[in-house]
């Protein structure tokens, strides 16, 4: 029996606990596979990936250095259609009240209006867009107790 897919719009806000993020704008992207998010001074070293989310033109902005021991290096093809190598590292979304495992490649979104981007990987079996609808999930969660 398929479970029930909840409707998510075009954008919206999430909570990435394990980052210490909390009303995150979104971008939903059935364009992208791979869901991506803002992250700068990006380094490995000794099997420690490091990494600064977001940077100081967000609001949301902490300027915590997360370590990483689980990541993996992986190739994701760009809007512009160039190959890159990017960092993946895997942790945790909350929209609708509920925690999903999501992976997120490391990239410097500085030049985008959103700072996450969530791809087909993370919305397939769980989501259908609605692209006519905006901040669902983030709205529900305002109007509960």
């Amino acid at each position: 029996m398929k479970s029930k897919k909840t409707i998510i719009g075009r954008t919206d806000k999430a909570d990435f606990p394990k980052l210490n993020l909390d009303e995150i704008d979104i971008k939903i992207d059935t364009g992208a596979y791979t869901s991506s998010i803002h992250c700068q001074d990006i380094v490995e070293k000794d099997g420690v990936l490091h990494a600064v989310f977001l940077d100081k033109s967000h609001p949301q902005f902490h300027g915590q250095h997360i370590e990483f021991t689980d990541y993996e290096e992986t190739t994701v093809r760009s809007s512009n259609g160039l190959k890159e190598q990017r960092f993946e590292v895997k942790s945790n979304i909350r929209l609708f009240n509920k925690l999903y495992k999501i992976s997120l490649t490391l990239n410097d979104r500085s030049e985008m209006r959103f700072p996450v981007l969530l791809g087909r990987k993370f919305l397939s079996k769980k989501f259908i867009v609605d692209p006519e609808l905006q901040d669902i999930s983030y709205l529900q969660s305002q109007y509960e107790d």
